[in-house]
């Protein structure tokens, strides 16, 4: 495939979104007509994961085209003290003549740093505007929080939320504010369907009467759960929430997904109306997913499908040669093929220690040895105290975890098994491929400096000596504060 010409680019990203609330895994009800239409007009990489399945991390990788190993950034930390200016997707971009723009949920560190960016508008400057409008109404003054596994309705029509906002930033960018002599480049970045669950009307309303899918319960989130998995699921009482709460927050985060998706349609519109729009190259994805009350857990973290596993789909320009489009692919894509696939559409070049792979480049079958595995983790590598919650991987068929605290293990059979219901680390037949998969972390963590490994094999820890009781009055922070409203702009 190949570009008469550079093509503006537009990075849709929404947060915290399951790759199952789209074909052919969504419930038949859901509506996200434009997003089925990229999937449609474009190629859809079934088997895409987030490294890390948390914000911060996942968008590290995004605009560094590297693995949180190298980036460094395995949680919720400062960017700026591993990320510089050069060398990032907007930086890259820029030297290939391109204008660039970061629109919506960044969560760089500090706020305000641009990692390369010519422009910036972020969810502050949102809040910053409703301030100084005076409405009588506030957003978000309901008191749900930011991990908080419970229903409830915007306090604002949808004219002033937060999704509405971002897209009228990205039209108005579109029509208004860009350079029309140089192409440009445009993450749009959506903060819903992250909690709070607060969608406003007709997104509220839009999912309660439907046959909303049941939660997954696992054997062993019932009987075998990890500790780590433990202490984060009672940390937020997430396995006490009563089934109809849970059935209630899925309906109120599908109708998340639906405003997203329909406010998407107006910067399809926007694109439309300069012509733009079927020569602009498209990739749409999730920084990562959301438990929903699976395995009775909420929000992420952990590398089960509900949490890890994205979508991820890329729409090239309609003037590309033997250009391919309507198709699922297989192949295991991440967060970090991103920076290269978009620098090789633009005419440019990744840096040498990115760790992604150009998917335009795969499509043609020109990378002669296309990875084989994604794995992932969370945690904290940098200090005194090193810690991972645990070490996961996947060839798209199986998936296997190490959580050294406990040292325990799981395996699944991504294949037989898409739910994760069984856990197999015990199985003899499965003993091969679990070997298979071990053998390929330590050989990974070898290369990374062996720092979770004890004489050559993972190394575990004993299980902290925390009571339940402790875990559930030390909740995970995320309370929603309406102060942030006013410092954000400090």
């Amino acid at each position: 495939m190949s570009a008469n010409k550079q093509p503006n680019i537009i990075l849709i990203t929404t947060d915290q979104q399951r790759y199952d609330t789209l074909p052919p895994y969504a419930p038949p009800f859901m509506r996200t007509p434009h997003m089925n239409h990229l999937m449609r007009d474009g190629i859809t990489f079934d088997r895409a994961y987030t490294c890390s399945p948390i914000c911060v991390a996942a968008r590290a990788s995004i605009i560094t085209g590297k693995f949180p190993w190298k980036h460094r950034i395995l949680g919720n930390q400062e960017t700026s003290k591993a990320i510089r200016r050069e060398g990032t997707l907007p930086s890259c971009l820029r030297e290939c003549g391109y204008q660039t723009a970061a629109i919506g949920k960044m969560h760089f560190g500090p706020e305000r740093t641009r990692h390369g960016f010519d422009e910036m508008i972020l969810p502050a400057d949102y809040y910053i505007e409703m301030d100084k409008n005076g409405f009588p109404q506030k957003p978000m003054q309901h008191g749900l929080g930011q991990n908080e596994l419970y229903p409830g309705m915007a306090t604002v029509p949808e004219s002033m939320t937060l999704t509405n906002w971002t897209a009228n930033q990205c039209v108005s960018y579109i029509r208004d504010r860009r350079d029309p002599n140089v192409p440009f480049f445009l993450w749009c970045s959506f903060s819903k369907p992250h909690p709070p669950l607060d969608p406003p009307e007709p997104y509220y309303s839009m999912y309660r009467n439907c046959p909303i899918p049941e939660p997954v319960i696992s054997d062993w989130s019932e009987n075998d759960v990890p500790a780590p998995m433990k202490r984060h699921r009672e940390c937020w009482s997430d396995d006490l929430v009563p089934p109809e709460v849970i059935r209630e927050a899925r309906a109120a985060y599908y109708g998340l997904i639906t405003q997203i998706d329909y406010n998407i349609g107006r910067v399809f519109g926007a694109l439309q109306d300069f012509n733009m729009f079927n020569e602009t190259l498209f990739i749409f994805t999730s920084d990562h997913g959301e438990f929903l009350g699976d395995h009775h857990t909420g929000c992420k973290q952990f590398f089960h499908e509900p949490s890890a596993r994205i979508p991820f789909i890329l729409r090239l320009p309609k003037s590309w040669d033997k250009r391919r489009y309507g198709e699922r692919v297989e192949h295991l894509a991440t967060h970090a093929d991103i920076l290269p696939t978009f620098l090789a559409a633009a005419g440019g070049k990744a840096p040498a220690d990115c760790d992604g792979e150009n998917l335009i480049d795969l499509l043609d079958g020109k990378i002669k040895n296309p990875r084989k595995y994604i794995d992932g983790t969370l945690g904290n590598i940098l200090g005194d105290n090193p810690n991972v919650a645990y070490l996961g991987i996947t060839d798209g068929e199986f998936k296997y975890m190490w959580y050294p605290e406990g040292g325990t293990e799981q395996l699944f059979d991504l294949k037989n098994d898409p739910k994760e219901l069984k856990n197999l680390a015990s199985s003899k037949k499965h003993s091969t491929i679990k070997k298979r998969l071990r053998d390929e972390i330590i050989r990974r963590q070898k290369e990374r400096g062996g720092l979770f490994l004890k004489n050559g094999d993972l190394d575990s820890h004993p299980v902290k000596n925390d009571t339940e009781k402790e875990r559930r009055s030390n909740p995970w922070p995320g309370y929603h504060t309406e102060h942030f409203h006013v410092d954000v702009r400090h």
